[in-house]
């Protein structure tokens, strides 16, 4: 029989938040549309610790582990759950999910989040298949990588950076969520149990047990991320790239479409050999400010069909 692992009711009160409606959720967390008790009109996320396969809840709120006789890995997850949440609680930038709260009840964790209306950057590009404008790539990820220098400077990694994880606002505003992964930059995995990886947007340092993380190793998955947004897949693994690299450069591939220096600036941030990408968040900065000559960008917008463009920022219509 399966057990219980259904989400909160519509009314249930958690802490000082009604909860309205379920929003998503995934393997490891249930996400909730809530408002505040004091004011309906304030309304918030929050994320619940929901492991499906080590949890089970009981008396309609209660999460308890699954096993009860060995409750460790229950009772890891959730303490790493509340380092994420109090992590994000002291980065503050407009280009990172808010935390604006986070507590422990129901035997379990929740963080609390500011509300902002948009869509998932991974829905968009299933949406129109990639294709994804320059236009568009050359708003959103500037901004994006100014957040995740803010991270890089406090000494963090994020290691989970791909378009499920990145939120688009009104404006083409970014928004990085899912710090699930993120903790202190080391310089080897060697004593590290933890296993953290998207594959395609992974480099191989992240899939080799002594492999050399840091800055680059976000790097390298926000170039996958780009070229997921022009191809509308994500790029083959990094184990698949390690001997016989399959995945035909960018500049190659999409030169029709897009301008060099775009195309370079995903080439550089997907090499393999982690010494050959940008090493810091500032070096792939100055390469995306840097513009196409005026032949180029002619040539690229006679390209793409007008309402493609227009389609591409609805929320500028």
């Amino acid at each position: 029989m399966a057990h219980n692992i259904a989400p909160l009711a519509q009314g249930t009160q958690v802490d000082e938040y009604i909860i309205d409606n379920v929003m998503g959720g995934g393997g490891f967390s249930i996400v909730y549309n809530a408002h505040s008790v004091a004011d309906k009109k304030h309304t918030v996320l929050i994320k619940e610790y929901m492991p499906k396969k080590l949890a089970v809840r009981v008396n309609d709120t209660d999460v308890t582990s699954l096993d009860p006789s060995a409750p460790e890995s229950y009772n890891k997850g959730r303490k790493l759950f509340f380092q994420e949440a109090s992590t994000l609680a002291t980065l503050k930038h407009p280009n990172i999910v808010d935390v604006t709260n986070f507590f422990q009840t129901n035997g379990t964790a929740y963080m609390v989040m500011k509300d902002e209306k948009g869509v998932n950057l991974q829905d968009y590009i299933r949406k129109y298949k990639g294709n994804l404008s320059e236009r568009l790539l050359r708003k959103v990820f500037p901004q994006l990588l100014s957040g995740v220098k803010l991270l890089h400077d406090k000494g963090l990694l994020h290691l989970d950076i791909k378009p499920s994880n990145i939120h688009l606002r009104q404006g083409g505003r970014p928004l990085l969520l899912d710090f699930g992964a993120v903790r202190e930059t080391m310089k080897t995995r060697l004593y590290d149990a933890r296993v953290v990886a998207t594959a395609g947007f992974a480099p191989i340092e992240q899939v080799t047990e002594r492999g050399y993380m840091g800055p680059w190793t976000d790097i390298y998955a926000i170039g996958a991320t780009m070229r997921s947004c022009i191809e509308g897949v994500p790029p083959p693994s990094a184990n698949k790239r390690k001997d016989d690299d399959p995945m035909k450069p960018a500049v190659n591939a999409f030169k029709r479409k897009y301008s060099q220096i775009l195309l370079e600036a995903v080439d550089w941030s997907m090499e393999p050999d982690q010494r050959l990408r940008p090493q810091s968040c500032d070096e792939l900065l100055e390469m995306l400010e840097k513009m196409p000559d005026e032949n180029e960008s002619k040539s690229i917008l006679s390209k793409l069909k007008l309402d493609q463009l227009s389609n591409l920022l609805p929320w500028n219509k």
